[in-house]
């Protein structure tokens, strides 16, 4: 089961039991059993027949405008309920929410270090205070906090140094300094915020095959999204799937920051091209696979997500201390 990415303009719709994506070069008849989600990347029209056609699929749409900014999500109606997980994920929003948010900044602390570690093993010296701060200070932060307040404002400190330390890690010149999201304002923050959507969807549809509801979350504000656990659990992976795309692009010169922007006075933006390029080297690294410890067998940085969902899953009905997803979970 794939992702389709419809990037030009065009009409989407049924066609028996296909789908037909039609634009200027003409028709593309896409089989319905061979996707699980598209992502609709320009102005693309569609009617109330194709909606409900991938409602009985259980297909998912994630809408982005021509800028690459996320709009939002069709999402068919939920196949798995279950009642009895609910009220746990509700008892736990009112017992546990700290456990469980501290297990998520940790987790994000973590596969941080292990992103960054690569790094410094191969002579970025200038990035070793804040390895250490990673390792000590913050553990302790995050274990000392007694509020989610508290927490989000150790998780913010570790971004705020990790932005800091991008500098030491890339081979070209990008003016970053600060993180700056409505609207980016330069090539490392359209990427950053074009990734950052693109995994909280991604994170979106597994959390949706799963038994989980999406709007009880336990870092993130319950008001602050309808589907606010998938902001929490798409956070561990950041580092793993966002940065380090990022990392490569920049690295290896796949990306030109000249040639795959649109800047204008206040912001920046990945143009078609570049959108194009991020999109083939982010699904390369989602579906990269690697020998799990406890499932013993190979799984994609895609299908984590989802089994993180489990884990938490397991937590709420049985109890079962867990850690989200790092990089200790590969063989």
């Amino acid at each position: 089961m794939k992702t389709k990415y419809l990037m030009s303009m065009g009409t989407l719709s049924r066609k028996d039991n296909s789908l037909d994506f039609k634009n200027e070069k003409g028709h593309n008849y896409i089989p319905i059993t061979e996707i699980r989600e598209i992502y609709l990347m320009n102005e693309i029209s569609l009617n109330t027949k194709l909606l409900s056609f991938l409602s009985q699929n259980n297909i998912i749409v994630h809408y982005f405008d021509y800028y690459g900014f996320y709009r939002g999500t069709f999402f068919p109606k939920e196949h798995y309920i279950s009642g009895k997980l609910l009220l746990k994920q509700i008892n736990a929003y009112e017992n546990k929410g700290i456990l469980i948010a501290k297990k998520i900044v940790l987790a994000i602390s973590i596969n941080i270090y292990n992103t960054l570690y690569h790094y410094y093993r191969h002579g970025n010296n200038e990035i070793y205070d804040y390895l250490n701060y990673l390792k000590d200070d913050c553990k302790n932060k995050i274990e000392k906090s007694k509020t989610i307040n508290n927490l989000l404002a150790v998780e913010g400190e570790i971004w705020q140094l990790f932005y800091k330390n991008i500098k030491y890690i890339i081979n070209q010149n990008i003016d970053f300094s600060r993180r700056v999201k409505r609207p980016p304002d330069n090539p490392m923050n359209a990427m950053i915020s074009f990734g950052n959507s693109l995994l909280y969807t991604k994170t979106i549809t597994q959390i949706y095959h799963t038994h989980l509801n999406q709007s009880i979350s336990y870092l993130h504000e319950l008001s602050k999204s309808r589907f606010s656990l998938s902001l929490d659990l798409s956070e561990a992976f950041k580092p793993i799937i966002v940065f380090k795309t990022i990392f490569d692009l920049i690295n290896n010169k796949k990306i030109n920051l000249k040639e795959h922007f649109n800047k204008k006075v206040n912001y920046c933006v990945l143009n078609e091209k570049g959108k194009e390029i991020f999109l083939i080297n982010f699904e390369k690294r989602l579906d990269n696979k690697f020998d799990h410890k406890s499932l013993k067998r190979k799984i994609s940085y895609n299908s984590a997500i989802k089994y993180d969902g489990y884990k938490l899953i397991k937590f709420l009905l049985e109890e079962k201390d867990f850690m989200f997803f790092n990089d200790k979970e590969k063989k």
